[in-house]
């Protein structure tokens, strides 16, 4: 008895040091936002602020177009998500429950992609969307989720395989074909993984550097994590003011995390079922 409240106690004492760990620099960051200058360049550093600035979250959105980057970022994002889950999802459909010839070595062939680092196509398709006149617009950004991306197809084909044949079987015989199918029945019943394929992308699309990088060139249509580097030079001597833009880039993320949260830990238990 003595043994294990001893390991329950080192267990306990290990996770509270690892959480806070964790917690610290994140802690550190929102203290550096509300910090003035002189507070910010202080050696030895200070670590709580006194007196707190609150007025550095305001002056973000004097200081540069926060609100057309976050506009921008937006309109990306939502367009991403939606065509990952449109596009990934029928993909995993036919791969899952369709037959059609050479189905299981397309499938290697779209996991083999998955090795290929995203850097290695950026100039492949800077040629395209050059070709096409969509340089320094927003399609570039969100376009390439709508064609099915190997993770997304991967994700949502487990999940598909996951569900009994049974239901597939019972639709078709009340006459259901294979796109009623995959719209009322597959869809409903993956809703967990949906909203891990969900939150993956938006995490992924919403702090995207290198794609806006290169396909972007105008300021205004620049998004959030370009603009806020964008305007490093116009906060030098307020360098505090970065670090809020940057944290208050990060709420986004957060408020779909938490309320995700239920759906995501059940997609993701889920991700590994045949």
């Amino acid at each position: 008895m003595k043994l294990n409240r001893t390991r329950k106690i080192a267990g306990y004492t290990v996770i509270i040091l690892s959480s806070l760990i964790m917690v610290m620099p994140f802690l550190t960051t929102i203290f550096n936002s509300l910090k003035s200058y002189a507070q910010y360049t202080m050696v030895p550093p200070q670590w709580i602020p006194d007196p707190v600035q609150w007025n550095n979250y305001a002056e973000v959105w004097k200081l540069g177009p926060f609100g057309q980057y976050t506009t921008n970022s937006v309109i990306v994002t939502v367009l991403s998500v939606v065509g990952a889950l449109f596009s990934c999802s029928m993909v995993a459909y036919a791969f899952a429950r369709l037959k059609f010839p050479l189905k299981n070595t397309l499938f290697l062939v779209v996991l083999g992609t998955m090795m290929i680092p995203p850097v290695v196509l950026i100039i492949p398709q800077f040629v395209i969307f050059k070709s096409l006149h969509m340089l320094d617009t927003l399609t570039p950004l969100w376009i390439i989720e709508w064609l099915a991306q190997p993770f997304g197809i991967f994700l949502m084909r487990q999940a598909f395989l996951a569900i009994p044949k049974d239901y597939e079987e019972s639709a078709k015989l009340d006459g259901c074909n294979p796109i009623q199918i995959y719209w009322r029945i597959f869809l409903p019943m993956c809703k967990p993984t949906f909203a891990t394929l969900a939150v993956f992308t938006f995490m992924t699309k919403w702090n995207e550097i290198l794609s806006p990088a290169i396909f972007l060139t105008s300021k205004e249509n620049f998004t959030l994590p370009i603009g806020i580097l964008s305007m490093a030079g116009q906060w030098s001597g307020n360098e505090q003011y970065m670090v809020a833009a940057a944290l208050m880039s990060l709420i986004p993320i957060l408020l779909v995390f938490l309320f995700a949260e239920k759906y995501f830990v059940q997609g993701s238990n889920s991700a590994g079922i045949k």
